[in-house]
């Protein structure tokens, strides 16, 4: 296990009096990392916009689809996750180090209670690494100076940015972000990305209310955006198949008519 760099000031940033993604998150998957004003901006969520929890879950499980795909199908042994949230059980460097115990996970989050919880994140195999770093997706150049500590960039890396661009509200900012990590990939490396929409297709009109009330409720802000706008942080990379599609459907059993509002996608990069 390496060395984290983690700060001492994430309980010193907690502000529990306001309601924070990451443990409205956590409380909707079913965690207990979660205070009162966070079940109560939850549960208001829940009732305008009840798949929200599918959602939640439906996120977590193409973390784990696409983590396995990864790991065991296309041989993956590097992984960098932005935008991590709260550990919960089967967190990346899990999945991954149980395919192949010689991976090596770097965490990304800026979120001070996703800090405080950080150790849990850290936990690795002999043979493997994690780390963490804190750092905000906004600053790439810091995350990919950092991760290089622990990630050999001259060999793949699978890039996991699970509803986290969603937070950028420019959406021209959010495809520079995703643009710059995956240019100091080397080829052969992957882009693993979610994100919430407002297509009708996929039954994303309510995310709007819902979302306007979060705005005006909790912290951060969130913005959903559309099949094209998403399918832009690809650009340049090549989608795998079955392609941009409902996260609860990539990869999935067969017989799972489960259907959530928010895209998700693997590419690799050329």
């Amino acid at each position: 296990m390496s060395e984290s760099h983690t700060t001492s000031g994430g309980s010193s940033r907690l502000n529990t009096g306001v309601a924070h993604n990451a443990r409205v998150w956590n409380y909707w998957i079913g965690g207990k990392d979660n205070y009162e004003v966070d079940q109560q901006v939850g549960e208001h969520v829940a009732k305008m916009f009840p798949i929200i929890r599918e959602i939640a879950r439906a996120d977590r499980w193409f973390l784990g689809r696409a983590v396995r795909f990864l790991a065991a199908e296309q041989g993956v042994r590097q992984f960098l996750d932005i935008g991590t949230g709260l550990p919960t059980v089967e967190n990346t460097h899990e999945i991954a180090q149980r395919i192949a115990p010689e991976s090596r996970i770097v965490y990304v989050d800026n979120d001070p209670i996703v800090l405080v919880h950080a150790r849990t994140l850290l936990t690795s195999t002999s043979g493997g690494v994690t780390d963490y770093i804190d750092a905000d997706v906004r600053d790439p150049d810091t995350i990919l100076e950092r991760a290089a500590q622990t990630l050999d960039f001259g060999k793949p890396v699978a890039v996991m940015m699970l509803g986290i661009l969603n937070f950028v509200l420019d959406a021209e900012e959010a495809r520079d972000i995703a643009r710059r990590v995956m240019a100091a990939m080397p080829s052969g490396s992957y882009l693993a990305l979610t994100h919430p929409t407002f297509d009708a297709d996929l039954g994303g009109e309510g995310q709007i209310p819902a979302m306007k009330f979060w705005n005006e409720n909790a912290t951060p802000p969130i913005c959903a955006r559309s099949r094209a706008d998403i399918a832009a942080f690809f650009e340049g990379l090549e989608l795998l198949e079955p392609g941009l599609v409902s996260c609860s459907q990539w990869r999935a059993e067969p017989d799972s008519p489960l259907v959530v509002p928010q895209f998700g996608g693997v590419a690799v990069k050329p």
